[in-house]
């Protein structure tokens, strides 16, 4: 592959196995830095010599640890990146969970589906605002689910806790991190914000689909084609497949959009 990100410093949540770790794969071998986001030390220590293995610059390579059910380590992930990286060019949201089959809050009072998926993203995107914005031209990718297209956000209730649904609760996740792009990447803030659909693969998440997925190579391909300089994109759209895509009505609402951005700030202050 050609060295066309060899100036430029990539973050991967849940870069630790599945789309993540394919994805912070191909990042290396465009030539990238890259920043590898695990739950643990463990996992992400074993993630970076799986990369080293695989061909990838060990000196281009730094791991750091962060459980996302916990927004205090969220926090201390931000700053320690910010810290190392006055400058990042890439903030790939990928790190995701399946919601459990009972509702499950966080220590911090969220249904934990919503908080590792939606709410950690959130918060990561503001918090590093800064390095990113310094690069001139940062991107931003989610990494969300065709599944958002069926969702609906519980405004009421978004923890569901009345009334719980394991697919309706990561559905939500989904919906609520696509519709959130927009909002990473603010007027004059010289960032870019979209999300993909990186199509059905086989990782951790699968069960919930309950069908044949894909390598997760495939998937990491499609998130990383978003992540190339000479792709162009447009901000707070959709994508799959390389091109715009519909998405849920909801996310081109201008009176949603700004209640998620409220109702996310709520949810993060509060922890």
């Amino acid at each position: 592959m050609s060295a066309v990100l060899s100036s430029r410093t990539a973050l991967v949540t849940g870069a630790s196995s599945g789309i993540g770790w394919e994805t912070a794969r191909l990042l290396a071998e465009h030539g990238a830095t890259v920043v590898v986001h695990a739950r643990t030390t463990h996992e992400g220590e074993d993630a970076v010599e799986r990369l080293v293995a695989a061909g990838a610059d060990r000196g281009r390579l730094q791991m750091f640890a962060a459980d996302f059910t916990r927004f205090a380590e969220v926090s201390v992930l931000a700053a320690g990146v910010a810290a190392a990286f006055p400058t990042l060019d890439l903030l790939v949201n990928n790190a995701a969970i399946m919601a459990p089959e009972r509702c499950t809050l966080s220590e911090d009072g969220n249904e934990v589906s919503l908080q590792v998926n939606f709410l950690a993203a959130h918060l990561l995107a503001k918090q590093l605002r800064a390095p990113l914005s310094a690069a001139g031209d940062a991107r931003i990718v989610n990494v969300s689910s065709g599944l958002h297209r069926t969702a609906a956000m519980n405004w009421n209730d978004p923890h569901r806790v009345k009334k719980y649904s394991r697919v309706a609760a990561y559905a939500q996740s989904q919906l609520a991190l696509t519709m959130a792009a927009r909002d990473m990447a603010p007027a004059d803030s010289h960032i870019v914000s979209v999300s993909v659909n990186p199509g059905l693969c086989d990782t951790a998440l699968l069960p919930l689909y309950g069908r044949v997925g894909a390598p997760a190579a495939v998937g990491a391909a499609a998130v990383v084609k978003l992540c190339l300089p000479d792709f162009r994109l447009t901000n707070g759209e959709y994508y799959d497949g390389g091109d715009i895509a519909e998405s849920a009505q909801v996310v081109h609402e201008e009176r949603s959009l700004r209640r998620l951005s409220k109702l996310a700030d709520q949810l993060v202050t509060q922890a």
